[in-house]
């Protein structure tokens, strides 16, 4: 085997990749790791982790960096950078996309729409890394009817924390298979990915429908998601003038340009308000790219570089009409009406089927989540927005909500344990097998 120093990034490079270990996008946590592994193949990930876990070091992937509370650091271990393993291969007459764990949605998308198709959930970042968001299950515009980004994978190669390479599906090593998808990271470290595609629309239609009140939004919501018309839904609530708030649903429809498109068949019967209705016809490739503008103003003004405390909830439908209003009347969310966006998509309960995923048992749910920015140079006032987002998730979970646990919120081995509920035997079981030394992805601060 070859020695540990071997394995880790060339001198002139270390430093860097040091750093970017040791923070994340939140920018609230930071680590000191001992080394940062930038894998170029599954061998050497494992060689790493074999080392690692006998000497009960912390081993953890990054691959965009997107993790908001240290999720992904390893202080006192090391971290796989799997930037490298991002290699992407569609076969087309399969449907099927294979990647390394380190590509960038951006490189899936663009590869499979070359082909005629797509994966049927797709996140809305496309910088995310492939393997981070099948760790934590993935959501996206088209959620509402195809569930999550992880209920399409059709096999993962994985090295798990006993330090074996395997690969797994549905018919082989379901239990590890099942353990992986949305688990966090705490059974093994993805290597590489094959999803299931679907044929991609060449152009979409757009509709930004504005209303006044939560009650005829979430309507509409659910209306859409019902009508096979509509491919994505998703929505926000926005800042509006007088201290409210307005909601916005973002509407999707394929289309064919040559065709003329009746609007007032689509969206004619709903309860939006008619003069401030948005319409735009779009590729589909645009579409799927329209965050980037916005990530690049951020970049610019200094916003993306500042602490992110988000949190993402999911809610019964039924209670979040009440529920995300109240929330952004509290004065400890003020600040999201300058410096941040609130999200508010519809979810249907029996699409979203990994095991692990926590979620209420409604079919009607809600996805909420809460994307502000703090000030760089307080720390109390990060502190503070951390200590509400706890606040919320308590006021959450008494109308029946569930953590998505990508959020700015320290958890414990008991709040794991409750969020879990009847799947944490199952975790449980899947670590002792595969992570016996509980080194990986310690981060999330499961276990004690």
């Amino acid at each position: 085997m070859k020695g540990i120093s071997d394995l880790l990034s060339l001198p002139d490079a270390r430093a860097e990749r040091m750093t970017g270990a040791a923070d994340d996008f939140g920018h609230i946590v930071g680590s000191r790791p001992l080394g940062v592994l930038a894998a170029h193949s599954a061998d050497a990930i494992r060689e790493l982790v074999a080392f690692a876990g006998p000497r009960g070091l912390p081993v953890s992937a990054r691959g965009g960096g997107h993790a908001l509370y240290g999720q992904g650091q390893a202080h006192g271990g090391y971290v796989v950078d799997t930037g490298r393993l991002n290699e992407v291969r569609c076969e087309p007459g399969d449907r099927t996309l294979s990647a390394g764990a380190g590509a960038t949605w951006s490189d899936v998308v663009g590869t499979a729409l070359a082909e005629g198709l797509a994966p049927p959930v797709i996140p809305d970042h496309l910088g995310t890394s492939l393997g981070g968001v099948l760790s934590t299950g993935g959501f996206g515009a088209t959620s509402h009817r195809h569930g999550l980004v992880a209920d399409w994978v059709r096999e993962l190669d994985v090295v798990t924390g006993a330090g074996e390479l395997l690969t797994c599906s549905r018919q082989r090593h379901p239990d590890l298979f099942d353990a992986v998808l949305a688990g966090l990271g705490q059974c093994a470290l993805i290597v590489r990915a094959t999803l299931q595609l679907l044929p991609a629309p060449a152009h979409v239609r757009r509709f930004r429908l504005y209303h006044a009140a939560p009650e005829s939004y979430l309507t509409d919501q659910r209306w859409l998601c019902r009508d096979g018309r509509f491919s994505h839904v998703c929505g926000q609530v926005r800042p509006s003038v007088g201290g409210t708030w307005t909601c916005m649903i973002e509407a999707v429809a394929p289309h064919t340009p040559e065709l003329p498109v009746d609007d007032d068949l689509l969206i004619g019967n709903l309860g939006h308000d008619r003069d401030t209705v948005e319409i735009e016809d779009l590729s589909y490739e645009e579409y799927l790219h329209r965050p980037d503008r916005d990530e690049r103003l951020l970049r610019a003004t200094g916003e993306w570089q500042r602490p992110h405390p988000w949190l993402s909830l999911l809610l019964p439908e039924d209670a979040a009409a009440s529920f995300v209003p109240a929330v952004l009347a509290d004065p400890d969310q003020q600040g999201l009406r300058t410096c941040g966006v609130v999200q508010l998509r519809p979810l249907t309960g029996r699409t979203l089927r990994a095991p692990l995923l926590r979620r209420p048992p409604d079919e009607r749910l809600c996805l909420l989540t809460l994307m502000r920015t703090a000030p760089p140079t307080d720390p109390a006032a990060v502190r503070r927005l951390v200590s509400a987002n706890r606040t919320v998730y308590e006021r959450a979970r008494a109308v029946g909500g569930v953590l998505h646990p990508v959020s700015a919120l320290p958890m414990t081995p008991s709040d794991w344990h409750g969020h879990f509920g009847p799947a944490w035997q199952d975790l449980a079981h899947a670590k002792d097998r595969h992570d016996p030394y509980r080194i990986l992805t310690r981060g999330y601060g499961l276990w004690p």
